[in-house]
């Protein structure tokens, strides 16, 4: 019994009672002081307040509906409890209904921008926080937001550089890669990131970006196999290109665009969904030409050979550590915080564990694929609570390692060589990869919210206020008290 009491207490230390953003608000707290609803100017300013906060979130791939209960949340927690809330692709429009008598009051605010800034992302969680707990002013808590949005990344320019290619190399060891593979994806990743940067410096397009990227990380691997015979060293330029294309591919929205078309955003989830065709079309275009360029040089890369279902048990453990530091460096090269970086490379560990696990049935990559994704979205969930960051820092970083690099390469170098069905059907797989990771993860957070829920919403349904309670004090306690 002693056992099981200690197992209970540590389950609950684990999913502990800290309310997160995963958590969907189902009801906001009596407001602490909520605002005159006839005064314009300060009702204006707690909506602002509102699409603003939800502004980083949508920038940052959350869900149109995780986007919609926390501009609802900010809203109700100043008395503007019967609001109504429009996300789309890229604008928030809420309008407040503020009584029979008085007109409703409109705001809107339009997304410019896709940020995967997860500091930032933090912050906005922890000023909820505050605002659920605290009696903060709309002013108050509206120059604390203009400070985060304004507020430069925790990281230098190199070390999210610096990330970006340490996580190509951990890629392209996690696809079987040795060391020589690992050092050219490294500089490879590098130099698109500088390049990129530039690019968009001067305001071109991002799928121009995308085309450039493919471009780059296809060049050294068909310069070094023409050469091969010279360096002396055997290199799979498949790898190379592969461990190219998971970064480029790690920063698009698959996750929020799956999740809107889960849980009923369907027009948001169409936008999410045709970018991240589009960009991914543009990285294929950007490998094409590359391969198109040497092949017209005489350097034709060989066929790429279909990885193993599954490693030996003597390499399960460098493709586990390999998966960790794919997702430690993605969080990095995000700017997530120090303390979320050790949940995320565990978050990535514990996706190629069970990937191969559940691969070992032999049940295909998709369905592996999915059950992964669910393991990540559900203990990232938790562990997100325990750091104090949100749990789509978690899962967005636990899945990067699983992405379908390798098929999506491999879908293109069929396709350019008339190989049609075989081509078509490492594309369908890769998109069936991608959705499948998506969907897991939607599962998994889902599965996380209903395990923790807080116990005070199980018995009421709503968020209790303090109550200060005054103990009567028996005065003859008190006596002996101070005689003693």
């Amino acid at each position: 019994m002693s056992r099981w009491r200690g197992a209970v207490t540590s389950l609950n230390k684990l999913i502990g009672e800290e309310r997160a953003v995963v958590d969907a608000p189902t009801a906001a707290p009596t407001p602490l002081r909520p605002i005159d609803l006839t005064d314009d100017a300060r009702v204006a300013e707690v909506l602002d307040l509102a699409v603003r906060s939800g502004e980083v979130l949508l920038a940052s791939g959350t869900s149109a509906i995780d986007t919609t209960n926390q501009v609802l949340f900010v809203a109700a927690t100043y008395g503007l409890a019967r609001c109504d809330v429009d996300v789309t692709y890229n604008a928030i429009r809420v309008s407040a209904q503020r009584g029979p008598t008085m007109p409703p009051a409109t705001s809107m605010r339009v997304v410019h921008y896709r940020s995967l800034d997860f500091t930032r992302l933090a912050a906005v969680d922890r000023l909820t926080r505050r605002l659920r707990t605290e009696a903060v002013e709309p002013d108050e808590a509206l120059a604390a937001l203009e400070a985060i949005t304004a507020a430069a990344h925790p990281y230098n320019r190199w070390t999210a550089t610096f990330a970006w290619a340490a996580m190509a190399g951990s890629a392209s060891v996690l696809l079987g890669g040795n060391w020589l593979v690992a050092i050219i994806s490294f500089l490879t990743t590098m130099v698109i990131d500088r390049v990129n940067r530039r690019l968009n410096r001067i305001g071109l397009p991002f799928f121009f970006q995308q085309v450039t990227g493919g471009m780059i990380a296809a060049a050294p691997a068909g310069v070094l196999y023409a050469f091969r015979d010279h360096i002396g060293s055997g290199i799979q330029p498949s790898l190379v290109i592969a461990a190219g294309v998971i970064v480029l591919l790690s920063g698009l929205a698959l996750v929020g665009s799956v999740q809107d078309a889960i849980t009923g955003a369907p027009v948001t989830a169409v936008a999410r969904f045709f970018e991240v065709l589009m960009m991914t079309g543009g990285i294929i275009a950007g490998v094409a030409i590359t391969l198109r360029i040497a092949a017209a040089a005489g350097s034709t890369l060989p066929v790429t050979v279909p990885p193993a279902l599954s490693p030996a048990l003597t390499q399960i453990h460098v493709q586990v550590v390999a998966g960790a530091f794919t997702s430690l460096f993605f969080a990095v090269a995000c700017y997530a915080e120090r303390r979320a970086l050790t949940a995320a490379g565990l978050g990535g560990a514990a996706g190629i564990l069970v990937y191969y696990l559940v691969l070992g049935l032999g049940v295909g990559p998709v369905i592996s694929s999915a059950v992964a994704a669910t393991v990540v979205g559900f203990v990232g969930g938790l562990m997100a609570r325990r750091a104090l960051t949100p749990p789509q820092v978690i899962a967005v970083a636990g899945i990067t390692p699983l992405l379908p690099g390798l098929a999506l390469y491999r879908s293109l170098y069929a396709l350019l060589n008339d190989q049609l069905l075989d081509g078509l059907g490492s594309l369908l797989s890769a998109f069936g990869i991608g959705v499948a990771l998506a969907a897991g993860v939607t599962l998994g957070e889902w599965a996380a919210r209903t395990l923790r829920r807080p116990r005070m919403l199980r018995k009421t349904d709503a968020l209790r206020r303090p109550i200060l309670r005054h103990r009567r004090t028996d005065p003859e306690r008190v006596d002996r008290k101070e005689r003693s």
